[in-house]
């Protein structure tokens, strides 16, 4: 007897090999493919690829090589003066005191840039309401026998000429250096921070150009006939 054909889903069912045109061979398995290992070169190209489209890199042109004009140390070899610097670059940063910050800023300026201060000077500065406070110099006190009484004073500076040592101790008064000051008002309380006129020097008096600025001139000879007749009177040619 011939048998009936079993119905398309039965023959799926009894052999899945042979559906859909498989012929009896079993799917190969695609197991989960790595990419292939970038090398370093390559990698370095992505990475700076992807950060040029966030920061547009280049050369300031305007500023290169460019250094900056104010001093970070002093320029003098005095092992006294450095250890003032050392002492007083401490207190700057473990102290929020402007007054730390401004006497080391004048502890690495050039001598210059310290012009002296006098006494009557320190005297005239020293009004009614900061008497007893400390006079601080970052420079040279000197003396000025113009000034007749020298009151008591406390004053601390890098150094005094010894008249003017002498003349404030005779008075009452005390001399401290600096590293004296720091153990006394460590943060400056209580202190009075004065500089001395940095113009008044003599070289700075020829400084500058043009007529009618009053600056003097560099003569060699100082006769009848030099730097005295034309414009200097209005007899010969004319009078600056």
């Amino acid at each position: 007897m011939q048998r009936d054909p079993l119905p398309r889903d039965q023959v799926a069912n009894q052999n899945p090999k042979k559906v859909n045109g498989s012929r009896g061979r079993s799917q190969p398995k695609v197991k989960d493919q790595k990419p292939p290992a970038l090398s370093i070169r390559v990698r370095q190209q992505a990475i700076s690829r992807e950060v040029d489209q966030y920061t547009a890199m280049g050369i300031d042109l305007d500023r290169h090589h460019v250094r900056s004009s104010h001093r970070k140390a002093p320029k003098s070899d005095n092992v006294y003066l450095k250890v003032l610097v050392k002492l007083y670059r401490f207190l700057a940063r473990r102290t929020e005191s402007n007054f730390n910050k401004a006497v080391l800023r004048r502890l690495f300026m050039s001598r210059i840039n310290r012009p002296p201060v006098s006494l009557s000077r320190a005297v005239a500065n020293i009004s009614e309401a900061q008497k007893g406070k400390t006079v601080v110099v970052v420079g040279t006190v000197t003396d000025d026998n113009r000034l007749l009484t020298v009151p008591k004073l406390s004053i601390a500076a890098l150094r005094f000429t010894a008249t003017a040592r002498a003349r404030i101790e005779k008075a009452g008064g005390e001399t401290l250096t600096l590293d004296q000051l720091a153990l006394r008002a460590p943060t400056g309380a209580n202190t009075l921070l004065l500089r001395g006129p940095k113009n008044a020097r003599e070289a700075v008096k020829h400084f500058g150009f043009g007529p009618h600025t009053d600056k003097k001139p560099y003569v060699g000879s100082k006769g009848r006939k030099f730097e005295r007749a034309r414009g200097r009177r209005r007899s010969k040619g004319f009078k600056v």
